[in-house]
């Protein structure tokens, strides 16, 4: 198996490649999304490998809805939404991904982690600024202690989206995310200068930001459902609370 790791988090975690599972054919190998058309079986496999490698521990998941809300939670279990925080010691926190931007942060002072899924809908609605209000709600956290780690995710130069679409990030104030393409009526769009220009804004200092810099969408040991289609299988990054690796 093989796991993209930061080199700036404490807290055990990790980013999911498409090494190391049993699934077969297009969701070959480490497919981790039940929804995606896979064999249960195999998905509950791969899953099950993985979390061996953080020494079997409670999950906590999401059912995903593409919006901003961050539960925080102390169990294991499912919960709605696209954002995760906890700091029960030994819990894992999973976002699912093929395509968008997953999202590790911890506080040191606290041991409190958090998961977060940025696609677009998460970016443009900034649901890092909603994680880092629960930190300090919950937790009493710095944003200047906060660490935030961003795996794998599509590349700007292989994100085409509309002009209109593009044109409500620059109205919100991210014009930086906006870059142009050369066919008409379409932008590109780079969610990670989204949520960089976010974490500054919201006072992590850029020394504590982690960019993995590898496009899902380019890269053949990782799941692109805009490269895929249908039959993508999906990543994880997980990231567990109160430890340090």
């Amino acid at each position: 198996m093989r796991l993209i790791r930061s080199t700036l988090l404490e807290s055990p975690h990790g980013f999911t490649t498409r090494v190391g599972g049993v699934s077969v054919g297009p969701y070959a190998s480490l497919n981790l999304g039940f929804s995606s058309g896979d064999e249960s079986a195999a998905v509950a496999e791969n899953r099950r490998r993985v979390l061996a490698q953080f020494g079997d521990p409670p999950l906590a998941t999401l059912r995903q809805v593409h919006g901003v809300t961050v539960q925080p939670v102390e169990t294991a279990g499912e919960w709605r939404g696209d954002g995760l925080l906890s700091a029960t010691p030994g819990l894992l926190l999973a976002v699912q991904v093929a395509d968008c931007l997953p999202l590790l942060m911890e506080d040191p002072a606290s041991g409190a982690v958090a998961a977060l899924h940025a696609g677009w809908r998460g970016a443009l609605g900034n649901i890092l600024a909603a994680a880092v209000a629960l930190f300090v709600e919950k937790f009493n956290s710095r944003p200047r202690d906060l660490r935030l780690a961003a795996g794998p995710g599509i590349a700007a130069s292989c994100y085409q989206v509309d002009a209109e679409l593009a044109q409500r990030f620059t109205d919100a104030g991210w014009p930086q995310a906006v870059l142009a393409d050369d066919q008409p009526g379409k932008a590109r769009l780079d969610l990670a200068a989204v949520v960089k220009a976010q974490a500054l804004a919201l006072g992590l200092p850029p020394e504590n930001l982690w960019f993995a810099g590898i496009c899902s969408h380019c890269h053949p040991e990782l799941y692109s459902y805009r490269r895929d289609g249908e039959a993508s299988g999906r990543l994880w990054g997980v990231i567990q609370a109160g430890g340090k690796r």
